[in-house]
């Protein structure tokens, strides 16, 4: 039996309840995001501290659902709960973005385009007229720092690869450090795809020559 969250956690507490994963169980509170690109909800599994695991997801149909061995979004995903879980308490921040926040449909028609044409998804997009990458992460941000503020967290790490959302959870004033999310490459598509995140958008991808482990606190 589980005890209740602190009050600084507000009306999230209604939505507590026992998550089970593995054999394993935690304690787990969900609260909504709004925002036109960054809706989704936050996650808080078992009682955060200081210098707690965060992680900020976008939504991979492909990857997390269909096992689809095209992209390393389903291994990151689940990755990031089993460190979560090891660590007894953390939180994920999961967003209704995808397609890189324009949908199926489009990312549908990027692969096609990619298939037909040889290019990366990125430029794949952008040849279709839409953008390489419409997140954005500045409200999923702002309902994290609020969060975790009210927990008294100042200090995070953030798992992450990407300079974008590090960029966006430390201009909240959170103190960021960021740890790398290294999967197994499925395929060689899924290794293209990871070479053209490190080449079109600046992905900082963790390999036994590059381990990366930058603190931007």
């Amino acid at each position: 039996m589980t005890t209740a969250l602190p009050p600084s956690l507000g009306s999230a507490g209604d939505t507590e309840h026992t998550f089970s994963r593995g054999g394993r169980e935690m304690p787990l509170q969900v609260r909504e995001i709004g925002g036109a690109t960054d809706h989704g909800h936050i996650l808080v599994f078992g009682r955060p501290a200081e210098n707690c695991l965060v992680r900020i997801h976008s939504r991979c149909l492909y990857g997390e659902s269909l096992g689809s061995d095209d992209c390393d979004c389903g291994p990151e995903l689940d990755k990031t709960l089993d460190l979560i879980q090891d660590a007894g308490a953390g939180v994920l921040v999961y967003l209704e973005q995808e397609g890189r926040g324009l949908g199926l449909l489009a990312k549908a028609r990027g692969y096609r385009h990619s298939e037909q044409s040889g290019a990366d998804t990125f430029t794949s997009y952008e040849a279709l007229g839409y953008p390489a990458d419409a997140r954005t992460y500045t409200a999923a941000a702002e309902s994290l720092y609020k969060l975790l503020v009210n927990l008294g967290i100042g200090r995070i790490q953030l798992l992450t690869n990407n300079p974008a959302k590090a960029a966006a959870v430390t201009d909240t004033g959170l103190a960021v450090t960021v740890l790398p999310l290294r999967t197994t490459v499925l395929s060689e598509r899924a290794g293209n795809y990871l070479e053209a995140k490190r080449r079109q958008r600046h992905h900082w991808i963790p390999t036994d020559n590059a381990p990366w482990a930058p603190d931007l606190s």
